[in-house]
């Protein structure tokens, strides 16, 4: 009777135990871990979620005498004319496009670089290199766009000035929308290809260095250990990085697009107007604060479902690395 009683009680205690831990309680024993985050807490408080109210400017005709609550709701007529003037589909085709092209090229850049870094035997050699692919991230966008109008320009660039000694004709860089594609692409490539390297470096770090060694012991020539070994190694890495950028595919790198081109070039809107630099105009050229909402809340939200989407489409591939 006493080993029933006895037995019964010790199945019963964590049960009890269990009832005990009360939320409070939890949050207590993790508060070292909770202090942490206080600070990206705070940080997403005050720059996401606070401006939120704002968001009821896309369903308004803002009015500034009568300021954001007491001007006339129009529903959701802002969108209506995004969509029939037909800008929309415009800047969401260039936005997606360079965005993938900046996500295509820049991951397959920084994983190459991250390799052959990793190939590397002289350290310095190696230091060395890291610190001058990293330099270009540092420079400013102000100073990006000032170089390339130095070498671009059709009167006073470098490039034009290089065709006319040659005896040929100069090149009329800024009114011509076909080339800017490659400019912008190839710019961004150099200022964040470094930078981005290094994640993927820190991922090839992490790998053991027993696995290449086997592999060498057993024969595996460079090309082997990096197809086998490190890129299977670096696919959470990339994925992870991956469904980050998604989730921003609708947010154009603003400072690149302005500095090099500007917002006010009509002869490049084809090619180089994305949403930020719309949402730009409408705010500084035309004052229509409405208008600019309205873009920027159809950029957040598609990009959202863009993000669950993708992590769909990752958990049905690859389960164990999804986000969530």
């Amino acid at each position: 009777m006493k080993t029933a009683i006895s037995a019964s009680s010790i199945e019963g205690a964590p049960a009890a135990v269990k009832k005990r831990v009360t939320p409070l309680r939890r949050f207590w024993s993790y508060r070292t871990l909770v202090l942490m985050c206080v600070p990206a807490i705070l940080f997403f408080l005050v720059m996401s979620y606070l401006p939120m109210p704002g968001l009821y400017l896309a369903f308004i005709n803002y009015n500034y005498t009568a300021g954001i609550f007491g001007s006339q709701f129009v529903g959701f007529d802002n969108f209506k004319f995004l969509v029939t003037s037909g800008a929309l589909w415009k800047l969401t085709f260039n936005t997606i496009a360079y965005n993938l092209a900046f996500i295509l090229f820049g991951n397959i850049l920084q994983i190459g670089i991250a390799i052959l870094l990793n190939e590397l035997r002289k350290k310095w050699f190696k230091k060395l290199s890291q610190s001058l692919m990293f330099l270009p991230f540092f420079i400013s966008f102000v100073l990006v766009g000032l170089i390339a109008y130095n070498i671009l320009s059709y009167d006073f660039g470098l490039l034009n000035g290089i065709l006319k000694s040659i005896g040929w004709e100069p090149l009329k860089t800024y009114s011509n929308p076909t080339i800017w594609p490659f400019i912008i692409v190839f710019t961004f490539l150099w200022q964040s290809t470094g930078y981005g390297s290094i994640v993927y470096f820190a991922a090839i770090m992490g790998l053991d260095s027993e696995i290449v060694e086997a592999a060498e012991i057993d024969g595996a020539n460079a090309l082997q250990r990096i197809r086998y070994i490190v890129l299977p190694w670096l696919k959470p890495t990339f994925i992870i990085l991956l469904l980050f950028s998604l989730g921003g595919i609708l947010r154009g790198n603003f400072g690149l697009f302005y500095n090099l081109v500007g917002a006010n070039n009509t002869a490049l809107f084809d090619a180089t107007d994305i949403i930020e630099t719309f949402v730009f105009r409408s705010l500084m050229n035309n004052f229509n604060f409405s208008l600019g909402s309205a873009v920027s809340l159809y950029q957040s939200v598609f990009g959202f479902f863009i993000v669950i989407t993708a992590n769909w489409l990752v958990k049905k591939v690859s389960p164990e690395n999804t986000l969530f």
